[in-house]
């Protein structure tokens, strides 16, 4: 029997980088896919990166004692961490739209790792009967 092999963390951290991107910021599968219109949707997505970077920008400050921390900064901040984030998860759509061959490989390889990992959970799974006791 062929043993799964364990993604390597490097796979399984861009993966999980990618996937989390778009549970959050694409508007695909975020409550924003309810606005109609492309252009109130990139507006709200703004406000809302506006404001999370206010708010955490607020916390640094006066709840973490970051005084040299500020909203300007914080805004930096997270521009540095999301444009990365937003530039890897461009290579992924474009890989899927081309169907580039390295992308279904990671795919195969993580769903295959995540399915024999979940049939293992099951196996060791035991329910409490309340009929029987302890």
């Amino acid at each position: 029997m062929n043993k799964i092999k364990k993604p390597s963390l490097f796979r399984r951290s861009v993966m999980g980088l990618v996937n989390g991107w778009r549970s959050v910021m694409d508007v695909r599968f975020n409550p924003l896919r309810y606005v109609a219109d492309p252009s109130l949707q990139t507006y709200f997505m703004l406000v809302l990166f506006i404001m999370w970077s206010v708010f955490f920008g607020f916390i640094a400050a006066f709840y973490l004692g970051w005084f040299g921390y500020n909203t300007v900064v914080s805004i930096v901040v997270h521009c540095a961490i999301l444009i990365p984030i937003a530039f890897t998860n461009a290579i992924f759509i474009d890989a899927e739209r081309d169907g580039h061959k390295w992308l279904k490989e990671w795919k195969e390889e993580q769903n295959r790792y995540t399915i024999v990992t979940n049939r293992l959970k099951k196996k060791n799974l035991t329910l409490f009967n309340f009929k029987k006791g302890a």
